[in-house]
């Protein structure tokens, strides 16, 4: 049995910001709670959304202590500001850490016995729907405008823990490539391999199936053919790669991810490395790893990387294997993405405490190949 859940109500095309107001108060929302981080308020970027409900009267609270890789005491400390302000509903605008924290608070607003945030790992039983959300993204990579996942950092346990639940995801997705086009280009290229790897990881995941491939494999194509643009400040580059990374977020929060997830979080949690560049660093030798559990896939993948047709079609499965990797390979030394884990200060000492917490992340079970811990052990040591 497949399951598929997606949002509500989603606009695309630049200047669809201007429909928050639309939405706003249509659904007669009497104050909002705006989910942001400082670095956007500071470059004018939440001022986009606040303006609109200045001038159209609207009310709304910021909450602005967002940082990069969330933790608990970030969501406990956006609940009571929700609580404080007297607000019924939440506009996250941000990437995936001010989206994905709003989803926390959402969720405990309405679920308050799961405040300690820990208790809501992997598949957390929740009765009640959270407060409804409108998610206007930032950076076009984590989808987590369209997804049912979120991630929150455990400072104690330095680890990061997992969430989905259908329960989260926003009423109203805004995707406009105008709110991503202030991305400095590190980060553009970072969020960009995200979610390469969310469609890539998602085409190849156990749970994978023909509807997800059709997105995945588009999400594919759309990126290799955007992301190169997008990071030296093409509009044309920057819309597809809004698009590519929404629609790889409606395949991979259906199917799940595999071990480039698992091992990129406890990177993120030890070391606070930006998301997209783990994934990125990762992704080449995760993808030969996997090969061989893969089956034909790496030829569609090679196709949608951009692969001479004629000869990917032509290629044995070893080749086109190889060549799809390459592709990945070189897509992200295009856009200035380091080879080895060691470029972004990961220690030897620390690989075997990463390897245990990789396999014991909720996305290890999808990977299409069965793994161990020495078997990640290995591979952090290659990628090193």
């Amino acid at each position: 049995m497949a399951r598929m859940i997606l949002n509500e109500t989603s606009y695309f095309g630049k200047g669809s910001i201007a429909e928050i107001v639309t939405e706003a108060k249509k659904r007669a929302f009497k104050k909002a709670l705006v989910v942001t981080d400082k670095v956007l308020v500071k470059v004018g970027v939440t001022d986009k959304v606040t303006k609109l409900f200045d001038d159209a009267g609207l009310a709304y609270e910021v909450y602005d202590d967002v940082k990069e890789n969330p933790a608990v005491s970030t969501v406990q400390n956006g609940v009571a500001a929700f609580k404080a302000a007297g607000a019924d509903y939440i506009i996250a605008v941000g990437g995936g850490s001010p989206i994905d924290t709003a989803k926390a608070i959402a969720i405990i607003i309405n679920n308050p016995e799961f405040a300690d945030v820990v208790s809501l790992e992997g598949g957390a039983e929740t009765k009640n729907k959270c407060v409804p959300i409108i998610a206007v993204p930032t950076t076009a990579g984590t989808a987590a405008e369209v997804t049912i996942n979120y991630v929150i950092t455990d400072e104690e346990k330095k680890r990061k823990f997992v969430c989905y639940d259908p329960h989260d995801i926003p009423i109203v997705s805004i995707i406009d490539s105008d709110m991503m086009a202030s991305m400095p280009k590190t980060l553009a290229a970072a969020t960009g391999m995200d979610a390469l790897t969310h469609a890539i990881e998602g085409y190849i995941t156990k749970g994978a199936w023909e509807m997800t491939d059709m997105f995945h494999l588009k999400a594919i194509e759309i990126i290799a053919r955007s992301l190169r643009g997008a990071v030296n400040g093409d509009g044309d580059g920057q819309e597809g790669m809004a698009l590519g990374q929404y629609i790889a977020g409606m395949g991979f929060s259906n199917v799940g991810l595999g071990i480039v997830h698992s091992m990129a979080h406890p990177l993120g949690a030890l070391y606070d490395t930006p998301h997209g560049v783990a994934n990125a660093i990762l992704l080449p030798t995760i993808m030969e790893y996997n090969a061989e559990s893969t089956g034909e896939k790496y030829r569609e993948i090679a196709f949608a990387m951009g692969v001479n047709p004629c000869l990917a079609y032509n290629m044995s499965i070893e080749d086109v294997r190889v060549a799809a990797i390459d592709a990945v390979k070189q897509l992200a030394s295009d856009v200035g993405i380091p080879a080895k884990l060691s470029d972004i200060g990961v220690k030897e000492e620390d690989l075997q405490f990463l390897a245990e917490s990789a396999f014991a992340d909720v996305c290890t079970g999808g990977n299409p190949k069965d793994t161990s811990v020495a078997d990640i052990l290995k591979l952090y040591k290659k990628i090193l």
